[in-house]
């Protein structure tokens, strides 16, 4: 999987599942400040990206993703 059918994947749930605004996912986009992520969404998120791109998500290893982009780059990592 490509990197952009990543951030493709990831734009299209975040909108269509979460009702996030579009214009606002950005690789630079803070997932909290910008985007608007709470910990409710990212549970959601948690879960549609497991069953989604097919791995668990370690909570450990995303204490230090803050943005869109990092969350991207996190995912390409996990699905190589």
């Amino acid at each position: 999987m490509t990197r952009k059918e990543i951030e493709d994947k990831v734009t299209n749930f975040l909108v269509e599942e979460l009702e996030f605004n579009k214009e606002n996912i950005k690789p630079e986009a803070r997932l909290k400040e910008d985007i608007g992520v709470d910990s409710l969404d990212f549970v959601d998120i948690v879960v549609i990206v497991e069953k989604t791109f097919g791995f668990k998500i370690k909570t450990e290893e995303m204490t230090n993703i803050k943005t869109f982009g990092q969350f991207c780059d996190y995912i390409e990592r996990k699905t190589k």
